[in-house]
């Protein structure tokens, strides 16, 4: 076999291949096929770019060969000269030569000019380079969600590069934590969040303020959340100032708090060290919401919480006192507090929320003493004993208003007949307001209508039944959409909020779609049959726990013919819920043990 003329002999190529191969981690196998290519181009530089020219090294000997490959093809299918051969004249090499075989003519050994040595460098170099790249993201992409270490190479514009042994990493500005300086040589720890395959290389995106990050540390330092003894089923964190987190133990005898608090505070004290001081509040998780939203507000002591579940909003009434605890420094407290809860927390103080109360009082009151015309004592009576509409004094039971002190059943009889001649006259003005408005009468035929809610239907210029059938569940019940600080917020629909759900509200566009002849009555049919599947489907899920309060709630809104209780907010008095510890510390409190 011929030689090609290079400076290197057959033992140096093999040794260079190999020095390359381990200096970048990559396979043997990859330099050599970067040499044969390399050595193929410049063959091409010499002999002609249209050849099909091959070069061979031998991975164990090192002798390189080079050819230029011709295809036998038909005669009358000959095109390219330089890469085919007539089947007549390959005949002529080789009787056995058929169409489709490929002839391989040796070429002679030539020198690497100084032009052609250059190109083959770059060549060997790109190929070297394109395969550490792609070694570098299989290794990492597989590794994202773990905590790595490395040392800083470098600091540039605030953003941290590091030398992970194999590949580089950065930490960019908002990644880190603030006012923490890192010096050339310094050895970090951070979180490997992201692995970006990019044109020059792969991007690897280390975190030191993410919350998985400090999630990470723990597990490394507390034995019991590394096996999964103790579960961390929440973290928040204003980086370098302050973290939440929430823990709950699967074993009874172990209290989760104390376990990642350790001897003297010895683990949380080691987290803390790597987070440059962050302080960490360690807060029970509680499968409640409102408990956990009590817990997590810590160190304020809360009088009383009221839920939104559909909102995902809760209102939390803390004493007057409390409420600069509550807020923390610049809301810091319960800012994380929102964010450890996926709840969003409005504060509201004792003083506020009473003064609220006295004025929803008020005007209950006011309503009573219109609707029944009553005096003021007896309508301030029947606003104490929750009484808040006078739907719900036209027809709850009457032994209900018996058991009111000094209410015997003349007394019931005379005022429900009071608040439903108040009613009858009300859906009187309403159902003259509707025509007014254009509300057609088919559109009062549908299932579920009222003469208040074709009044708001009028004056949203909703008048017939393609109208209402035209119309979407949001459009009915209200949505949520960002608001200008990127917070959701509530937009108000046809009904107010609670009034409509939404299952309810597709439902009843469903049978004005029937009814405008839209749909087929059996599109309606299979919607009730899938949601009541739907349902079954939820319920077979909850646990005994949950069964128990979902037939609770609804003994609860089956008191009177009649009678719908809002589902929209769950209160809970906080003194029946006072079983969970409180934390003591204060905003600027060291880590809580």
């Amino acid at each position: 076999m011929n030689t090609i003329g290079v400076s290197a002999n057959r033992l140096e190529i093999l040794q260079i291949a190999k020095a390359v191969a381990e200096e970048k981690a990559i396979d043997q196998s990859i330099v050599i096929e970067a040499m044969q290519e390399a050595i193929e181009k410049a063959a091409k530089a010499k002999y002609g770019q249209e050849h099909d020219i091959r070069a061979k090294i031998d991975s164990v000997t090192g002798e390189q060969t080079l050819w230029r490959i011709q295809t036998v093809v038909a005669d009358e299918e000959f095109e390219d000269e330089s890469k085919e051969l007539r089947l007549s004249e390959a005949k002529k090499i080789d009787e056995n030569l058929v169409a489709g075989d490929e002839l391989k003519e040796e070429l002679p050994p030539f020198d690497f000019g100084r032009v052609a040595a250059q190109t083959a460098k770059q060549v060997i170099m790109q190929k070297v380079r394109d395969a550490e790249r792609e070694r570098q993201y299989n290794e990492y992409k597989d590794r994202v969600g773990e905590v790595i270490s490395g040392v800083v190479k470098r600091v540039e514009y605030g953003h941290v590069i590091v030398d992970l042994g194999r590949a580089e990493g950065i930490i960019r500005r908002n990644d880190g934590i603030p006012r923490e300086n890192f010096q050339t040589n310094d050895r970090v720890r951070a979180y490997l969040y992201k692995v970006s395959r990019e044109t020059k290389g792969p991007q690897i995106f280390l975190s030191r303020s993410a919350p998985d990050f400090m999630v990470k540390l723990f597990a490394q330092e507390v034995p019991e959340v590394y096996e999964g003894v103790i579960e961390i089923k929440a973290c928040s964190r204003d980086a370098g100032s302050r973290a939440k987190i929430g823990v709950i133990s699967n074993d009874s005898s172990i209290d989760p708090v104390g376990a990642c608090v350790g001897m003297r505070g010895a683990r949380v004290q080691a987290v803390v060290g790597e987070l440059s001081g962050e302080k960490i509040d360690i807060i029970p998780w509680n499968y409640d919401d409102a408990t956990f939203i009590v817990n997590a507000l810590q160190p304020a002591e809360v009088s009383k919480v009221v839920l939104d579940e559909e909102e995902r909003r809760v209102e939390v009434v803390v004493a007057d006192d409390q409420f600069p605890l509550a807020i923390g420094r610049r809301g810091q407290n319960v800012r994380l507090a929102s964010q450890l809860t996926g709840w969003q927390i409005d504060l509201v103080t004792e003083s506020a929320d009473s003064e609220r109360y006295q004025r929803e009082f008020q005007e209950r009151t006011d309503l009573f003493m219109k609707a029944l015309d009553a005096d003021e004592t007896l309508a301030q009576l029947l606003a104490s004993e929750g009484f808040e509409t006078v739907e719900e004094i036209a027809y709850v039971a009457p032994e209900d208003f018996i058991t009111i002190e000094g209410f015997d059943a003349d007394v019931a009889e005379e005022l429900q007949e009071r608040a439903r001649e108040f009613l009858d006259r009300l859906a009187a003005e309403n159902d003259a307001k509707r025509k007014e408005l254009g509300v057609e009468d088919p559109v009062m035929e549908l299932e579920g209508m009222t003469p208040s809610f074709a009044v708001r239907l009028g004056e949203e210029g909703v008048q017939t039944l393609d109208d209402v059938a035209g119309l979407v569940p949001d459009d009915i019940t209200g949505w949520r959409e960002p608001g200008p600080d990127g917070k959701p917020v509530f937009q108000e629909g046809i009904l107010k909020k609670g009034e409509m759900r939404k299952d309810e509200a597709q439902i009843f566009i469903m049978r004005a779609r029937v009814a405008a002849g839209w749909v087929e009555p059996e599109a309606l049919a299979e919607l009730e049959a899938q949601m009541a599947a739907d349902a079954e489907g939820e319920a077979a899920n909850l646990s005994e726990e949950e069964r128990t309060l979902l037939a609770l709630g609804e003994i609860g809104k089956n008191t009177g013919e009649g009678e719908e209780l809002a589902e929209e907010e769950l209160i809970f008095d906080l003194d029946a819920l006072a079983a969970e510890e409180v934390a003591e510390d204060g905003d600027d409190a060291d880590p809580k043990e």
